[in-house]
């Protein structure tokens, strides 16, 4: 299935093509967005995309027991955060019958 990504390049000849914008405009466009996403998200911001989906940080708590899945060994994990993706409806319903 890794034939199926989509990457950054592929994403900025596509919009390259679509809106006749120079190449390297496009990928500072792209680029900007992404750094503008993560400061939000450093700066605990919820970054809400309507029709398309909310990125946030989450807490996930620590444990005291936690194993390491290559050695086995028991480890101690602190508490820290995530950041994770939330679909809008959208998206969503866009998804739903794909993996039928």
């Amino acid at each position: 299935m890794a034939s199926r990504k989509l990457t950054k390049a592929e994403l900025i000849d596509r919009i390259h093509e679509k809106l006749d914008l120079n190449r390297f405009d496009v990928h500072q466009i792209i680029d900007e967005v992404f750094l503008q996403f993560k400061e939000g998200l450093a700066n605990d911001r919820v970054i809400e995309l309507r029709g398309f989906g909310t990125f946030e940080i989450k807490t996930r708590k620590g444990r005291e027991k936690a194993r390491n899945p290559k050695t086995g060994e028991s480890v101690s994990v602190a508490t820290h955060g995530v950041a994770v993706f939330r679909p809008g409806k959208e998206l969503k319903d866009i998804s739903w019958n794909l993996r039928k």
